[in-house]
């Protein structure tokens, strides 16, 4: 659980070195979509293939399943690090093969959930859903740091990590692991499974270019295939329940949502998963944009240095975990994980307040109260879903529950990014243009600099390159006197210039997120556990 959840986040820091590695100019804008696919596409093909894959478990046996994950994840990792082409082919190659990856992904998050779910009884299964869920969280965590370190030795590094554990696990798995739970041999709801598939996967991708910009617009939210992919898969996810509640043998028995523990523990997970991702990303580009330049480091030793910077969070989140799944199994979920939604609440409001060029001990006081307050939410609110499922329907519960899990991992990209994005076109344009002008860029190249959606600049330092250098090129540089294109291309030009703009869309993204911890917590009030 630990590799699979740190593979979906490693990609997060290791970009950088991907991009140079293959030769891609992040900021073409042939290659925007090639970054995306590489962040979001292992996310979408987890979210959706999760529920098929986890009751296809409880069919034909969760360990078999579980196993196999091993085998087929394995394979894409080699895939990947072998990688023989360069450009966009190998664009390509990365985003396939990284698709590859995520349905063993996909297999392995599934099912060990409910392995542990049948080995371990109600008084322990807390404590054995605990660690495999802080297993699951802190690999998000972790990816950071393991992606900013690896990417330093080599791009390729970023996926041989993941060979030796797939090969030892696998060996591991099917020497070791044995079937427990109840098997239920059923009829493939093949109907039900497409309908579901092609729903996610097309309002999750309608998602991801929505964030790219679309004509004079910022983003691509008006964009006739985003919307069309909206609209088609929310119709086609109202489909799948219509299916669902009539075929004989349904992928998925949606009464569990008549479960109250089930239903609001889900709701929950979205909700705290969401603002969980929306946060790695906006301090990702905090940290790579603005606070380390202005810091003294330069643009491309950023990617490692926001993995070091981020330790705090996964310190928090670590420290918390093992600690409230186990007391949850003696007092109840509904403690830990409402306390640790209000604690995650406030370090969103706490990252509001502290400016923009903060004191790094604050800083990092806040994202390990955050990591707590995720830990302390994370085991109760798994072990209270998986104990509201049926013995032979946890494989389709469990998968359930993932599908949120990534869903939301997906959709606080796509959400956030949205509303950073929606802030910095506000004010950056002008404040672009005027800081330009004032350092000697000609009118017309200043406007047209501006004019460039800021999704471009929030990609530059998302990837650690310098985005004036990049925006304005090596032939309008070269036109202006030597001090003025030191100070455009130096370290604190584009974070003082940015940093204004980028606070109110901070604004706006983490009172989303506070608000969302909220809901959460209000959610997790109504649920129950055996035991409470």
């Amino acid at each position: 659980m630990l590799i699979v959840t740190i593979n979906a986040s490693i990609m997060l820091i290791s970009l950088p070195a991907i991009f140079r590695g293959l030769g891609l100019n992040p900021l073409a804008p042939g290659n925007i979509g090639y970054l995306l696919w590489m962040i979001m596409g292992y996310l979408l093909v987890t979210a959706v293939f999760v529920v098929s894959l986890g009751r296809l478990g409880d069919s034909v046996g969760r360990v078999r399943m579980y196993n196999l994950g091993f085998v087929v994840f394995t394979v894409g990792s080699v895939a990947l690090a072998l990688t023989p082409l360069s450009g966009g082919g190998g664009a390509l190659w990365v985003i396939g093969w990284r698709l590859v990856q995520a349905v063993g992904g996909a297999m392995l998050f599934a099912n060990s959930t409910a392995i542990l779910t049948d080995a371990f009884p109600p008084h322990n299964r807390g404590m054995a859903l605990g660690v495999n869920q802080i297993a699951a969280v802190a690999g998000s965590f972790l990816g950071l740091i393991v992606g900013g370190v690896l990417s330093e030795v080599s791009w390729r590094a970023v996926f041989w990590v993941s060979v030796p554990i797939g090969v030892v696990g696998t060996i591991w798995s099917y020497r070791s692991l044995h079937e427990l739970g109840d098997r239920r041999p059923s009829k493939v709801d093949w109907l039900g499974n497409i309908t579901f598939a092609v729903g996610l996967s097309a309002l999750l991708a309608g998602i991801t270019y929505g964030i790219q910009p679309y004509g004079t617009h910022s983003t691509g939210w008006t964009n006739p295939w985003v919307l069309a992919g909206l609209i088609g898969g929310a119709a086609l996810l109202v489909a799948f329940v219509v299916v669902e509640n009539h075929v004989e043998d349904p992928m998925f028995r949606l009464g569990l949502f008549k479960d109250r523990a089930f239903a609001l523990g889900n709701f929950a997970g979205l909700l705290a998963s969401m603002g969980r991702g929306g946060m790695q990303f906006m301090l990702i580009i905090w940290l790579q944009g603005i606070w380390l330049p202005l810091h003294g480091y330069s643009y491309e030793s950023t990617p490692l240095w926001a993995g070091i910077y981020l330790l705090p969070l996964t310190v928090g989140f670590i420290a918390a975990g093992p600690i409230s799944g186990t007391l949850s199994d003696r007092f109840g979920s509904r403690l830990f994980a409402v306390t640790g939604l209000l604690i995650t609440a406030a370090t969103f409001i706490g990252l509001i307040v502290i400016p923009v060029d903060f004191n790094y001990w604050v800083f990092a006081a806040l994202v390990f109260f955050n990591g707590v307050g995720s830990g302390m939410f994370a085991s109760p609110n798994a072990s209270a879903i998986m104990s509201a499922a049926p013995p032979d329907q946890r494989g389709a519960a469990a998968g359930m529950r993932g599908t949120f899990f990534n869903a939301g991992s997906s959709l606080s990209i796509g959400v956030f990014f949205s509303l950073m994005i929606a802030g910095l076109a506000a004010h950056l344009p002008t404040t672009m243009t005027a800081g330009l002008e004032a350092h000697g860029v000609s009118s017309g190249v200043a406007q047209q600099v501006g004019a460039i959606p800021p999704v471009g600049s929030l990609f530059a330092a998302f990837l650690g390159f310098n985005p004036i250098s990049e925006l304005l090129g090596a032939d309008n540089l070269a036109k202006l006197s030597p001090t003025n294109a030191a100070t455009l291309t130096g370290k604190e030009f584009f974070p003082n210039l940015v940093s204004g703009p980028f606070h109110d869309g901070l604004v706006v993204v983490f009172v989303a997120a506070a608000a969302m911890m909220v809901v959460a917590a209000v959610a997790s009030v109504f649920t129950r556990q055996e035991g409470n």
